[in-house]
């Protein structure tokens, strides 16, 4: 059928930015001068690997109220080493390592806590420190060490015996396997804290191709493409959301069920383009992320983007907006990955001439956080990839959005170009969604025109170019570890 007529795509180009600090990052502290700790307690908790593990490190002041702190400790092995960190600045002296508070987690009233965490690795034995300081004053009030617990002051018993250990997965679909995902540094991480990367595909705009995702064709991607991921992308303008919030929110809860029936997992899209300020939608996402997370917060296939291509802003803008919005979300799903749109229609400013440095150097105060990269391959090449990949080593990175055509969504198939792009993400962990699932009249669509009017979708009959090669891309197995 012929797609409703709608502006065209977009200069999509990019990478995404942090919610991880690198060792040694240089980051604003407090001015105010460290006080005393009289009482506090640690819980030190790693998921392990040949080689390397992620540490999260919860602290809590017991004693009089803190303004800017230290943890010190010490590995037992001369082995370990801190590689990446977050939630603080770290520093590694032979086997003595010391986190410092960032400007936003610096203030530990009595009885309150804060959570940092860092990737590192081992040679020979990964044994857990056991004594902690804090601004000088040893923890000792309920220290424990183990595998990750939901319950930071109870001892956590042997990972054989531990109810805190995910159960071995009793499905074989993505989301049976990997389970609630969070941000571990750069990396997203599965139920086990292992890296994993998602690739599915995105929806076009629900108001224009929500006839594409019916039941069959959500079948063909979750079993003939064995898609590990649905990107919703629901437009805010161009006859979207602002246009009816109920009945656009329920079409995105909807497929988010249908994801979750098919082992998918959901990437709800607040799809923002023109105007390209989202601070000029910003009530608009505060009541849309209000509702979809509170409906949609036991879920644990749900991953929120709440912006999807800035541009004509500044990062400064970009971040204020996201520093309004995550906390509506996390007032309802505490848990969930939230990923933010970067400046120059999420090129991590490269489109606008900038780079990831801005993010680095700026990061969003929030945890459990990602950032977004755009690309399209046959205008977006080695200029974005060596981007991306400078880029990768200091921020959680995610490809919500990218085609194998030029940046309008239309031409020829870049297939050299597109395998560059694929194969440098498959290297990094990089999780992505590709534009799009539909049958629109244009090259980056997946299916030739007409297709969504008819009932067939499996098999590569029905597809495009694009379509044939991101189905062959996609299909390949997944690497998602468990132990």
């Amino acid at each position: 059928m012929t797609p409703v007529p709608r502006p065209s795509r977009r200069t999509v180009l990019a990478a995404a930015a942090v919610g991880a600090l690198t060792l040694g990052a240089t980051v604003a502290l407090p001015a105010v001068q460290a006080s005393a700790a009289t009482g506090c307690a640690v819980t030190y908790t790693t998921s392990d690997w040949q080689g390397g593990f992620t540490a999260t490190v919860t602290i809590s002041n017991l004693g009089d109220p803190v303004t800017g702190w230290t943890l010190g400790f010490a590995f037992p092995d001369a082995g370990q080493r801190v590689s990446q960190g977050w939630s603080a600045t770290y520093q590694q002296s032979g086997t003595a390592v010391t986190a410092r508070n960032l400007d936003y987690n610096g203030t530990l009233g009595t009885g309150a806590s804060t959570t940092i965490g860092f990737n590192g690795s081992w040679t020979g034995a990964n044994p857990k420190p056991t004594t902690f300081t804090l601004n000088g004053v040893t923890c000792t009030g309920g220290t424990t060490t183990g595998s990750p617990s939901p319950t930071p002051t109870t001892p956590t018993p042997t990972p054989t015996s531990s109810p805190s250990t995910p159960p071995p997965p009793t499905g074989s679909t993505p989301v049976a396997i990997n389970g609630q995902l969070r941000v571990c540094g750069v990396n997203l991480c599965n139920q086990y804290g292992r890296p994993i990367q998602l690739r599915g595909m995105s929806t076009h705009g629900l108001q224009w191709f929500a006839q594409c995702y019916n039941d069959a064709s959500l079948d063909a991607l979750a079993n003939d493409w064995r898609a590990d991921l649905l990107r919703i992308a629901m437009y805010v303008q161009e006859q979207g959301y602002e246009t009816n919030p109920t009945g656009f929110t329920n079409q995105v809860n909807a497929l988010v069920d249908k994801a979750e029936a098919r082992g998918m997992y959901a990437l709800i899209d607040f799809h923002t383009l023109t105007p390209g300020d989202p601070t000029y939608n910003l009530d608009r996402a505060k009541t849309f992320f209000a509702s979809v997370a509170a409906r949609n917060a036991a879920k644990k296939n749900v991953i929120y983007e709440i912006a999807n291509e800035p541009n004509g802003v500044s990062w400064s803008t970009i971040k204020n907006y996201a520093e309004q919005v995550i906390p509506v979300i996390r007032a309802n799903d505490p848990d969930a990955v939230v990923i933010v749109g970067t400046r120059g229609w999420s090129s991590l400013g490269v489109s606008d001439g900038g780079n990831s440095d801005e993010i680095v150097n700026n990061p969003v105060r929030a945890d459990n956080i990602m950032y977004t990269f755009h690309f399209y391959a046959a205008s977006h090449k080695d200029a974005y990839r060596n981007e991306v990949q400078r880029a990768a080593s200091r921020l959680p990175l995610f490809v919500t959005e990218f085609g194998t055509v030029t940046y309008t969504g239309d031409g020829a198939v870049d297939t050299a170009s597109s395998t560059a792009w694929l194969d440098l993400l498959d290297r990094l962990k990089i999780s992505y969604a590709n534009w799009t699932y539909s049958d629109a009249a244009e090259g980056s669509a997946a299916f030739r025109p007409g297709t969504c009017a008819g009932g067939t979708y499996a098999g590569t009959s029905v597809l495009t170019q694009s379509g044939t090669f991101l189905r062959d891309r996609i299909r390949t197995p997944d690497s998602f570890p468990t132990s």
